[in-house]
């Protein structure tokens, strides 16, 4: 290991270290105003990930080998209020710790390799992206008022899930699935015109599906568990090649998801009368 590879290695585990204080200090905040601290980590990890990755003179582009880490620490910061306080904390933080470092290795690899992506590569991307959007969907509705409503709860008796509140659950995880596509998409075709578009539609069906569960009100981990699942299969309907966006299946394929997103608004707004 040479001299540079040795200060990234240590700029990357003081990334890390930062990421865990930062998540740490997250969970002391009370839920309802966790929002703000929440949504700064992202933002955190994004800019010191770049610094790390330039400080280490890596090619490619790093904003978008800092996506999945940064999710994931936003996500973990909200997950943590899950976590009952005390001892039990440093597992969680651990856990978080170690696979940080491992995600943020991985991606510092593959900026460094000049021979490009593999599918091997690229399926140990999908790995760390449905991991990562477990966490971060299970995050936003420990977050929420009501987001994870309790075992045994009948349907329609309403669980404190306000519509504002729904709205904004099902925003957060659209925009969960907007990053977390666009990374899979740009290891996928390369293109970023390609992989936004792709991205784009992750978030609609995950917005759909986040809309759809809460009319179910399907209990505490069982819902996000359901999302990432959405995604996963998502992604494996949508693994073609971007040619695939001229042909006119691909137009039917929007306007059914239109469809679908008026279905489960019209479903939810009658839940609720």
């Amino acid at each position: 290991m040479n001299e540079r590879e040795i200060d990234t290695t240590l700029a990357r585990r003081e990334l890390v270290l930062v990421a865990v204080l930062l998540v740490a200090i997250a969970r002391l905040v009370d839920r309802p105003d966790a929002f703000l601290a929440v949504g700064l980590l992202p933002a955190v990890v994004l800019i010191a990930g770049v610094s790390v990755i330039r400080a280490g003179d890596l090619p490619g582009r790093p904003v978008d080998a800092l996506i999945v880490p940064a999710v994931l620490t936003g996500g973990a910061g909200a997950a943590m209020h899950l976590v009952p306080p005390g001892l039990g904390l440093l597992p969680a933080l651990l856990l978080f710790a170690f696979g940080l470092d491992r995600l943020l290795a991985f991606e510092m690899r593959l900026l460094a390799q000049a021979s490009g992506t593999s599918d091997a590569d690229r399926s140990r991307i999908l790995v760390a992206v449905v991991i990562t959007a477990f966490v971060a969907f299970t995050g936003m509705a420990a977050l929420v008022p009501g987001g994870l409503p309790e075992l045994g709860g009948s349907p329609g008796t309403g669980t404190g899930l306000t519509e504002v509140w729904l709205l904004v659950l099902a925003l957060d995880d659209a925009l969960i699935a907007l990053l977390l596509g666009y990374r899979v998409a740009a290891a996928r075709y390369g293109s970023m015109r390609d992989a936004v578009r792709s991205a784009l539609t992750y978030a609609v069906v995950i917005a759909i599906a986040a809309g759809a569960l809460r009319a179910m009100e399907v209990p505490q981990l069982v819902g996000p568990a359901a999302l990432t699942l959405v995604f996963y299969l998502w992604d494996a309907l949508h693994a073609t090649a971007p040619a695939r966006r001229r042909e006119p299946r691909f137009l039917w394929e929007t306007i059914l998801l239109a469809a679908l997103a008026v279905v489960v608004v019209a479903w939810n707004l009658r839940l609720r009368a």
